[in-house]
């Protein structure tokens, strides 16, 4: 890597948020109010894909928040015979919205990679994620001190791997492309959308995917020192 970078812009979900751990809390919490008696390791089993799925189709503006919001607990809950009215779907998806950053456990190695980083570098945040969710993530994890920006892309009106994302967030920062790279999960929203904005990019290959060897990428955060 080259010693040009002076900006890097994180992801957050499954990047520095363990939205994995947090969400099967959330869920926890959810099923005992709801009276629900799945396993909740079985339903996650099911849930999981069906969630990356229906982000997927979010991205590509496919869908909108409130089908994202339904279709996955429709879908999910569908595995096990399980009905629900729309309204007691409606009521379970903002609860569990609510309670998502109740839990605020982090990626192993993030505070860690942020305590080396911050005096180095302008730290920035870029998230497809919810905008009522996400900054009571970053506050109440303690690790939204760090963050010079937030860019959400609700309120930019388009998500990663959209080129109008990055182009805003490099905005709002004052940074350069040429001194700026990306670090995120999501091979195809941060990685490839971040490279087609004239950004370098680092793949925190948390979900251990088989990318392209040209890609830079890491399975642990601590990793990212090496390059930066």
């Amino acid at each position: 890597m080259n010693n040009t970078i002076e900006h890097i812009f994180f992801d957050l979900d499954h990047t520095l948020w363990d939205f994995d751990k947090n969400s099967s809390l959330a869920f926890e919490m959810l099923f005992d109010k709801f009276n629900i008696t799945l396993e909740i390791e079985a339903f996650l089993e099911k849930y999981q894909p069906i969630n990356m799925k229906y982000w997927k189709l979010y991205r590509e503006e496919k869908i909108n928040k409130e089908a994202l919001r339904r279709s996955r607990l429709i879908e999910a809950f569908s595995f096990f015979n399980i009905k629900f009215s729309l309204d007691i779907i409606d009521s379970m998806s903002n609860d569990y919205i609510t309670f998502l950053p109740l839990n605020n456990h982090l990626i192993s190695g993030t505070e860690d990679l942020l305590e080396y980083l911050d005096p180095k570098y302008n730290l920035h945040i870029i998230t497809n994620g919810f905008r009522e969710v996400q900054h009571n993530k970053l506050s109440s994890s303690g690790i939204g001190h760090y963050f010079k920006t937030v860019t959400n892309s609700e309120d930019v009106g388009v998500k990663k791997p959209n080129p109008l994302i990055f182009e805003h967030a490099i905005k709002i920062s004052g940074a350069k492309r040429s001194n700026s790279i990306m670090i995120g999960d999501n091979y195809e929203a941060d990685i490839l959308g971040a490279e087609a904005s004239g950004l370098s990019a680092i793949c925190f290959n948390y979900h251990k995917e088989n990318l392209p060897t040209n890609s830079l990428q890491v399975s642990e955060l601590n990793q990212i020192k090496r390059h930066l």
